[in-house]
């Protein structure tokens, strides 16, 4: 009887070897194909987004919803709240790259805030497309820099709705970026610009446009956006943080 062979410590370490560096290969490139389905999924996700506003423009003779000097989501002037019956899909509410809220450790930018009835949401709205009322005290001043409604001139360069770490923010070009990779910052006036600069995909964050258009927009493009009516994209942008140095201008 021929007795049985089996591999030999040398033969199974070259293996092994094999194996390792095999993974070491595809790895890298297993995790920018999931990069790019998460990009991709998310860009859907706001092409969904596209035909909520639409519905509702359309039923309110082209305008978007007032807005408010609240914080709450529940309030039927937060466009949260205004926009709730248009919903496709509660699964395109979430950025597959955020899908864990904050109070629950989720890094930023990879959190998602609470909407109404705690529904998680990870998009945020420019706050200056709402249809503001004069007589809310806290857009004071501003009043007129908001658009009111989305057939606006060169519309494919203002910002509708994008990755955003809170509901809404009404960024100005003066507005600083964060400090570092993930820094969190609170319900405040100052530098909202922070809450959109977010490094969710790769250096650049997905957004819906005004036209309807959705296109990924390099985080340092965002102070060449059009945010508001006085917006001035010619401004000399900020200084960059050791950060964003290296990422692209585009």
């Amino acid at each position: 009887m021929n007795e049985r062979k089996g591999f030999t410590l040398i033969e199974l370490l070259v293996v092994i070897a094999i194996i390792t560096l095999l993974m070491a290969i595809l790895l890298p490139a297993l995790q920018r194909a999931k990069k790019q389905a998460e990009q991709a999924t998310c860009q859907s996700n706001l092409h969904q987004w596209s035909l909520a506003f639409s519905m509702y423009t359309n039923d309110y003779d082209g305008r978007l919803c007032s807005g408010c000097s609240s914080y709450n989501t529940d309030d039927r002037r937060h466009w949260a709240t205004a926009l709730h019956a248009y919903y496709i899909q509660r699964k395109v509410m979430l950025c597959p790259s955020a899908t864990k809220p904050y109070d629950e450790d989720a890094l930023v930018p990879f959190g998602a805030y609470r909407g109404p009835d705690d529904v998680l949401l990870s998009y945020g709205l420019n706050g200056w497309a709402y249809d503001a009322k004069a007589n809310d005290e806290r857009f004071g001043r501003a009043y007129e820099n908001f658009w009111r409604r989305l057939d606006v001139k060169d519309a494919a360069g203002i910002p509708l709705f994008l990755d955003c770490l809170h509901a809404e923010g009404r960024p100005h070009q003066t507005d600083e970026p964060p400090e570092f990779d993930g820094q969190m910052i609170a319900f405040n006036e100052a530098d909202n610009m922070k809450r959109f600069c977010l490094n969710r995909h790769s250096g650049a964050v997905n957004c819906l446009f005004m036209s309807l258009s959705v296109d990924k927009v390099g985080l340092k493009r965002l102070w060449r956006l059009r945010w508001h009516r006085t917006y001035d994209v010619t401004a000399e942008p900020p200084v960059w943080p050791g950060w964003m140095n290296n990422l692209p201008e585009g």
